[in-house]
């Protein structure tokens, strides 16, 4: 009358299985060493996210912020 639902089956293997570790076993050298080379020549580049001020920036502004509300209450008060 009404449709059961089934269970739904997966077809999942772990990463970490014992028949993909002898067979990454082998590339694991070659792919390490592929990942350090790209890692030494990418280090020494900066990238800068838009938009974004520096430390040095906003400490300054909130500095200068500080001593417009000192200035201000002296006056008025």
């Amino acid at each position: 009358m009404f449709k059961q639902r089934k269970h739904r089956t997966f077809n999942y293997q772990s990463r970490f299985s014992k028949e993909n570790q002898t067979d990454s076993s082998l590339n694991d050298n070659a792919d390490t060493k592929d990942f350090v080379s790209k890692w030494k020549q990418s280090k020494g580049t900066k990238v800068k996210a838009r938009g974004a001020m520096s430390m040095k920036v906003l400490i300054m502004i909130l500095v200068l912020l500080l001593i417009c509300m000192y200035v201000l209450e002296k006056k008025y008060m």
